[in-house]
């Protein structure tokens, strides 16, 4: 009995099963599981491919037994096709968007290539990391600054916060296919860490974020930086605080966003608290009239954040704001689909990068 083969097939058809389906009555974690399948399906292809292959080879494997391993093979080839057909959906709805927006498509010929060869965040030589600046006394408070090995000229600067839902996480998971990407244009990126609950809060939270963009301003030159445009954008929990800090920098006198980029984010309140807090914890409650453009990207099979909380916030947008928002959904997407330069994310930063170059010139004309 080939005991290999079966634990290949277990354990692929957990993972290909989690990842074709919405877990959407979970609120479930278990979207870390469905990442590897959903996100890199051609390797889960080849691999079934050889286990297959060799389980074939096997004079053991025959009769009833054989006729239905192989079936279920079939199966998990079938599923990792599906899951293949959606990531590579992603990139249609971005130039949709693109288009909507009255932006030419400038993605490379060869898109398809990174993401098959080597689908993970990998730092071009050109980009320098200078890491571990504290910005506060706190170890959770500190940054990293990319920028280009050799810039010519100052290029904006993208400060981004990461996820782990206000209680974990760090600054060099999440999103660093974009901040190489970006770096490699010759933008200046800050990646941060902020403090945790449960022993902060969320002014805590959102202290940091501030005294982050304000450094941003200050020192983002010293590392070649334009702080003429100052753009946030976040993860998750990231995303969360992104959004509060671009709604509120009018009311309040936050530092400056020129835009926002929201990923898989929480728009909801913060743990615990109700319509009656101070400060408000929902950018569903915050005056949108005054907002910077905002790019919202979220996962349809999302399991974590639902894709609802997106639109709720693209809906407040449209209603309340001059700008109307870039909001895509990326079919059969879960949460923390930008670990991995896979083919739905480099579609994403394909999108990001039109949303820049149509929208930060406006900003400033």
């Amino acid at each position: 009995m080939p005991v290999g083969f079966m634990i290949t097939l277990v354990l692929l058809g957990v993972l290909v099963i989690l990842a074709l389906i919405r877990l959407r009555y979970f609120g479930s974690r278990l979207f870390i599981l469905a990442l590897p399948a959903g996100e890199l399906p051609h390797f889960a292809i080849v691999y079934l491919g050889l286990s297959t292959l060799l389980a074939w080879h096997d004079s053991s494997l025959t009769g009833p037994v054989a006729t239905v391993l192989f079936g279920v093979a079939g199966l998990l080839l079938f599923g990792l096709l599906v899951l293949l057909h959606r990531a590579l959906q992603a990139r249609r709805n971005i130039h949709q968007i693109i288009r909507k927006h009255g932006q030419q498509l400038v993605g490379s010929k060869i898109w398809w290539l990174r993401p098959l060869l080597f689908p993970f965040p990998w730092r071009p030589p050109s980009v320098l990391r200078t890491g571990r600046i504290m910005y506060g006394k706190d170890p959770r408070q500190r940054l990293d600054v990319y920028h280009p090995r050799k810039a010519t000229t100052p290029g904006p600067v993208l400060v981004y916060f990461h996820g782990g839902g206000y209680s974990s996480g760090g600054n060099r998971r999440e999103a660093r296919t974009l901040l190489y990407h970006l770096c490699a244009r010759g933008w200046t990126c800050i990646s941060a860490t902020y403090r945790l609950r449960p022993r902060f809060g969320f002014t805590d939270h959102l202290a940091d974020a501030q005294t982050v963009l304000t450094w941003a301003h200050t020192h983002a030159g010293d590392y070649g930086g334009d702080t003429a445009t100052v753009v946030m954008a976040g993860s998750s929990a990231g995303g969360h605080l992104t959004a509060l800090c671009a709604l509120n920098q009018h009311e309040h006198g936050f530092a400056r966003v020129d835009a926002a980029v929201s990923l898989y984010a929480y728009y909801g309140r913060y743990y615990g608290r109700d319509e009656n807090e101070s400060p408000i914890s929902t950018a569903l409650a915050l005056d949108a009239s005054n907002a910077p453009p905002f790019f919202i990207v979220h996962g349809d099979h999302d399991s974590y954040v639902p894709v609802e909380e997106a639109r709720q916030l693209r809906d407040h947008l449209v209603q309340n704001s001059a700008q109307e928002p870039w909001y895509v959904e990326l079919p059969g997407a879960q949460h923390g689909f930008d670990a991995f330069a896979s083919w739905r994310f480099m579609a994403v930063i394909e999108g990001i990068d039109a949303f820049f170059n149509r929208e930060l010139p406006r900003r400033h004309s």
